[in-house]
């Protein structure tokens, strides 16, 4: 599970620097609508025991009430192949890509080669999501630190996005970029604005529940963010005592400080279809059981 590893472990190295910001977003008030859109219950491949083989992970996924796996970047094309009959034997569908090669090779980096390690990686998942019948990738577009300032982020990760939208148009996949722990996007308006600057439906958000309760409010972020929206992740927060790193950290679904009956409300309020895939640790079949039957109760309020 190295892959998943990398991106929890970003998480969670951000925690304590985190915990200090405290930007709570207005909560629009909203009426009490019925969920209108097809809403597909997943999760990503890395909650599925990595000891199993892939045929035996999709039967599990399938077998605990999943319709799709999220499956990660995947360069040998042996592998890709095994994958995609896995995944047809146990009629379950790969609906998103989780690209890896953004992790150590932002696109927001002045360094030549990973900015080449980085487009090679985006290509090889675009290349996998065209082979597996997915319709995103899944890209964290930049990261801000003491080396690379706002600005260029900003600048650098739109120039090379925009170079991969004519692979995505021609793979007919969307490029889903993701808000996660980098210091970057930081707000719903701002994700939005980002979004926005491509003017091209082949650039979207992907939404993480989880990600932004340290500093916002879920519902607020989908309300806002809207139709721009093309897939969602499930992860719950808690908070702690007095916003404490010690005490903060990601929770099973239900678990948190996520107001999962208004994160259902806005959900339907902008009519919002497709995958909501959980992002948990890995587990066996009782516990992706139980995962399962948390997302119909709090997502899709069965």
């Amino acid at each position: 599970m190295n892959n998943e590893t990398s991106r929890r472990e970003f998480l969670k190295t951000s925690v304590a620097a985190a915990c200090v910001v405290g930007l709570p977003a207005s909560l629009a008030a909203a009426p009490e609508p019925a969920p209108t859109g097809r809403l597909i219950k997943g999760l990503v491949m890395g909650m599925l025991p990595e000891k199993l083989s892939y045929a035996e992970r999709f039967k599990m996924a399938a077998d605990a009430g999943f319709e799709s796996v999220e499956a990660y970047t995947t360069g040998d094309p042996r592998v890709a192949e095994e994958i995609k009959k896995a995944a047809e034997d146990a009629k379950i569908k790969i609906l998103s890509v989780m690209n890896q090669a953004h992790w150590d090779a932002p696109l927001s980096s002045d360094d030549p080669a990973a900015i080449k390690k980085s487009m090679d990686g985006m290509k090889t998942s675009l290349d996998n999501a065209k082979l597996w019948g997915a319709s995103a990738v899944l890209l964290v577009p930049a990261v801000v630190n003491a080396k690379t300032r706002y600005n260029d982020a900003w600048a650098r990760s739109q120039k090379h996005i925009r170079e991969l939208i004519p692979l995505a148009q021609e793979r007919k996949v969307i490029i889903a970029v993701e808000e996660v722990w980098n210091k970057f996007l930081l707000s719903p308006r701002e994700f939005a604005q980002y979004v926005d600057s491509f003017n091209s439906p082949w650039v979207k958000a992907y939404f993480d529940v989880g990600n932004v309760v340290l500093f916002g409010y879920p519902q607020d972020w989908i309300r806002t963010l809207g139709k721009r929206i093309v897939k969602v992740h499930l992860k719950d927060f808690k908070m702690g005592k007095g916003w404490s790193p010690v005490t903060a950290q990601f929770v099973n679904l239900g678990d948190g400080d996520v107001d999962w009956p208004e994160v259902r409300k806005a959900l339907a309020e902008v009519g919002y279809s497709g995958t909501v895939t959980a992002e948990l640790d890995e587990g066996d079949l009782a516990y992706l059981t139980d995962v399962r039957k948390r997302i119909d109760r709090l997502v899709l309020g069965l």
